[in-house]
């Protein structure tokens, strides 16, 4: 097989795993997109879990699918159909809503599952391209994709079909995260870990506390404030009232400058800060304040709180943590 051809086998896989979600998307504009609310209704109304179900590659794609579910809010499962014939039945509950995939409607492991759910009430959804299959017939809510050719040349791997039940689950799932309100802090909650949960760490999680706070008074000299700056490690000095409010900065920059316009040492730090400086709120995002000091090519921020620093945070700081 030449190079030419291969390039040409990648581009129609592409093209028609393109057209099935193109064709999905049509879809939901009309009745599907409906059934789709019907089914987020149904699953904000039930306070237990999504019970995904299905076999083979359309189980591989519900997998995934209720790890997003997972990850964005909605209590969700996997239950692999073979298993719950041996006793993983036990894992469904009445106030669940099972969400089965079978692009056929017609997998046998799945006659189980839909026995328990008519057996027992519980609601069950169907993600299927046969809406009189099996499994569509069964289901409370059918929700029947379009039939489009596999991307296979054989017409047989599961590929376009693929596509589109995991896009469609993307979107179930994106549509219960608006629901339910789920913010960046409960994204976080459930990614502590790598760098999404570097990047929703929060100001007050990285910052340095009040005891390492480098800060003079406004009424302090600039020699003091160097005294401060240089016993610390941030390369900056905040400047403070008599109430304790955050007034100033001064930077190795204001110092340069200070000196070119030739104010000595003895002289008032007052002269050489600069005023109203940038500083971030104890709740801010980590990731927006790397992308803060990269823009304004600063190196320290004051985390300040009812105008009052309460931490430090270093550009340092930020990337040992694994913000990028």
């Amino acid at each position: 097989m030449s190079d030419a051809a291969r390039r040409a086998t990648l581009l129609r896989t592409v093209t028609l795993e393109a057209e099935g979600l193109a064709a999905l998307r049509d879809a939901l504009e009309g009745p599907l997109g409906e059934r789709v609310l019907q089914a987020v209704a149904m699953i904000l109304a039930h306070p237990g879990r999504v019970i995904v179900t299905g076999m083979g590659k359309s189980g591989h794609v519900g997998r995934k699918i209720a790890a997003t579910l997972a990850s964005t809010g909605t209590p969700a499962h996997f239950v692999h159909p073979a298993e719950a014939s041996h006793g993983d039945l036990g894992m469904i509950g009445r106030e669940d809503v099972v969400l089965a995939l079978s692009w056929s409607g017609e997998a046998p492991e799945l006659a189980d599952i839909i026995a328990y759910t008519r057996r027992f009430d519980v609601e069950l959804v169907a993600i299927t391209s046969r809406a009189e299959s099996a499994l569509g017939s069964a289901a409370d809510l059918c929700l029947a994709l379009p039939r489009m050719p596999e991307a296979c040349p054989n017409g047989l791997a599961p590929t376009t079909s693929t596509a589109m039940q995991l896009a469609l689950g993307d979107a179930l799932a994106m549509c219960l995260l608006e629901a339910r309100g789920f913010s960046p802090a409960d994204f976080r909650a459930i990614h502590p870990g790598g760098k999404l949960g570097a990047r929703l760490k929060r100001a007050r999680d990285l910052m340095h506390g009040p005891e390492e706070l480098p800060l003079v008074p406004r009424e302090a000299t600039l020699e003091q404030a160097v005294v401060e700056m240089t016993s610390r490690r941030f390369g900056v000095t905040g400047v403070v009232d008599g109430a304790g409010g955050l007034v100033g900065v001064l930077t190795d920059g204001d110092l340069r400058r200070a000196f070119q316009r030739g104010l000595a040492m003895s002289g008032p730090v007052a002269g050489a800060m600069t005023p109203t400086p940038r500083t971030a709120a104890p709740e801010d995002l980590a990731a927006d304040l790397l992308g803060l000091m990269n823009e304004k090519r600063i190196t320290s921020l004051f985390v300040v709180e009812a105008g009052r620093p309460v931490g430090i945070l270093h550009l340092h700081d930020l990337l040992r943590a694994g913000v990028l």
